[in-house]
């Protein structure tokens, strides 16, 4: 105590990050997380001894309840108001009071049932009822370690799988994590209620609606449409599993396999989703998987009905969500000339043509990250996030002649190198081995580049704070060309990094373009911090043919404390000034506020 990780585990960068994730989780939260894990079956087993009435399942509702209750507080309340150390000790302490509230009710626990020692007789009689009964509904096929983990699992599966595909193929809109968990939380905490709020009747047909309107959707790009249909299937699909692992709920003798079994399952399905779906297949497809899965296990339940009508429209289900999802993996694969997938995403490129030309995309999990012009001569001609016009075009048209040092942060399919001349050197930091392998192969701005480079695999910022200062000329942040910011390059220690690596004059170019964040006060902030003047250049390209066809609208922000670079004719009447936000703290590595800077 408190959790607070040591500096010990900061990743050296060619670690396998799967594994020292794990290893991490087990170091620093492993034993606190395994007791708190024990506290719902234990409790469960006290309630019992203690007054011998019906199974304490509304128990774990409640623990349900209070888990929904700390996903939707974290990122609304604690995380905007305490930084990450003064949560650590808020936590620490509210554990060891939890701990002491567990002693006090093993202790009343005891007394009370030793006070009934005298009804010993009577009570074993009913427990061998009872666990006769319970083994009975085991024989008949009832209460499996089989069923329970099962449905665990899928609900589990289903959980991820919606996440993963929301985030990761649709948008990667910041928190919109917490509405797939809240809603799995949700079922858990109706189903476990009590009976009479899941009716097979009710869910298997809406399950019937959702799971083809998942698969239908499943090459959209449209958040609006594809979140509430998405977050309605989650619902569905996860109540009736949970709804069915709760009418296969044992007697309370049994209670502790029964949870054991739960926790397993929901181990057993993320492991799946999480680690051996992407060691196993090289595109997104698990997801499709699931749907199928849970298409079959309603097409068994059904069947146990003998309702033929039922019977058909669940193979109907069934036979559609095939039928879509083989659409969905020709559509995926449709013009992809190179697939490649690691612990960050997948990695496609895809050749399209409009404008009279022929262009490149490389395309991250649903993002295009770039790409290159196909033409021969137009090859090393700057495009999409990267035009002449944008904050990189104009701020490399602006420095003097000479040989230059430049950083780039963000690999992509490596477009900045249209700007190198020859005696420069540059290095690129690139976290993702599919990105790289992708630039190599796919796209020649390497192979063509006229200065020399040097690449970095690894997480960039902690390249630098390993690096000797490298005096680079520009620093170009462009891990920011998606919707999802790795917020910390955006911290105070972030930017010390920048200035240690940056020449007196140099610049630091940021790539802001976003959907949903708006990073730019919070750069404005760290530039005020450091002495830094920050200034923004929008682009606006709209072109219908041509080359130019392929420029981008780019948001890029220019930080430097050089005031005779921003008063070049190439910078003078594009740069504005950026809007603060009231009220907004400094980032740093302890404190970061990402409600602040959503945009409405």
């Amino acid at each position: 105590m408190p959790i607070i990780v040591a500096d010990a585990w900061r990743p050296g960068g060619s670690e396998d990050p799967i594994l020292q994730i794990v290893l991490l989780l087990i170091a620093t939260i492993g034993l606190p997380y395994f007791l708190l894990s024990t506290t719902t079956p234990l409790v469960g087993a006290w309630y019992w001894k203690r007054f011998q009435s019906a199974a304490p399942y509304r128990l774990f509702a409640l623990s349900n309840a209070a888990s929904l209750l700390a996903l939707v507080g974290f990122p609304f309340f604690i995380e905007p108001n305490f930084g990450n150390r003064e949560t650590a000790w808020i936590w620490s302490a509210l554990f060891t009071m939890f701990a002491i509230l567990c002693g006090l009710m093993a202790w009343q626990t005891w007394f009370a049932v030793k006070a009934k020692s005298a009804d010993e007789t009577r009570h074993s009689l009913d427990t061998s009822a009872l666990e006769a009964s319970s083994s009975d509904a085991v024989t008949q096929g009832k209460g499996s370690w089989i069923s329970w983990m099962g449905y665990s699992a899928m609900g589990s599966a289903v959980l991820l799988g919606v996440s993963s595909h929301l985030t990761q193929n649709i948008s990667s809109a910041p928190l919109l994590w917490v509405l797939p968990l809240a809603l799995y939380l949700l079922t858990f905490i109706i189903s476990f209620d009590h009976p009479r709020w899941y009716r097979r009747s009710i869910f298997f047909p809406l399950g019937a609606i959702a799971l083809p309107a998942m698969a239908w959707l499943a090459d959209s790009l449209d958040l609006a449409l594809a979140a509430p249909v998405y977050s309605f299937g989650l619902f569905v699909i996860c109540m009736v599993f949970h709804g069915e692992l709760y009418r296969l709920r044992p007697e309370p003798q049994r209670l502790t396999q029964f949870y054991l079994a739960m926790s397993a399952g929901g181990a057993v399905g993320s492991l799946l989703m999480a680690v051996v779906a992407p060691m196993l297949m090289d595109g997104y497809y698990e997801f499709h998987i699931v749907l199928i899965i849970a298409s079959m296990l309603g097409l068994t339940l059904i069947r146990a009905s003998a309702n033929r009508l039922a019977l058909v429209l669940s193979a109907t289900v069934l036979a559609s969500v095939v039928g879509l999802t083989w659409r969905f993996v020709d559509h995926y694969n449709e013009g992809v000339r190179m697939m490649a997938r690691d612990f960050y995403g997948v990695v496609r490129t895809r050749d399209r043509e409009a404008g009279g030309e022929t262009f490149r995309n490389l395309i991250h999990g649903s993002i295009a990250h770039g790409g290159q012009l196909q033409r021969d001569n137009l090859q090393m001609t700057p495009s999409s996030y990267f035009g002449p016009d944008s904050g990189y075009g104009r701020t490399f048209a602006s420095l003097p002649s000479g040989p230059k040092r430049i950083g780039v942060i963000g690999l992509g399919a490596g477009a900045l190198a249209v700007y190198a001349n020859a005696n420069d050197q540059w290095v690129f930091y690139e976290i993702s081995p599919a990105v790289v392998q992708a630039a190599k192969t796919e796209f020649s701005f390497l192979k063509e580049m006229k200065a020399p480079y040097e690449l970095v695999i690894g997480d960039g910022r902690l390249a630098l704070e390993r690096e000797a200062p490298r005096q680079f000329d520009i620093i170009a942040m462009d891990a920011f060309a998606g919707d999802s910011i790795p917020t910390h390059f955006l911290t105070k220690e972030a930017m010390a990094l920048y200035v240690k690596h940056l020449k007196p004059d140099g610049v630091i170019v940021f790539q802001a373009t976003n959907r949903f964040v708006n990073p730019m006060p919070v750069i404005k902030q760290l530039a005020d911090h450091f002495g830094f003047h920050a200034m923004l250049v929008s682009d606006s390209p709209d072109f219908d043919a041509g080359p130019q066809y392929w420029l981008s609208s780019t948001d890029q922000v220019i930080v430097t404390r050089n005031k005779a670079l921003l008063e070049h004719e190439r910078l003078r009447e594009v740069v504005r000034s950026i809007e603060p936000i009231p009220g907004l703290k400094l980032f740093t590595d302890d404190y970061i506020n990402l409600l602040k800077i959503l945009k409405h």
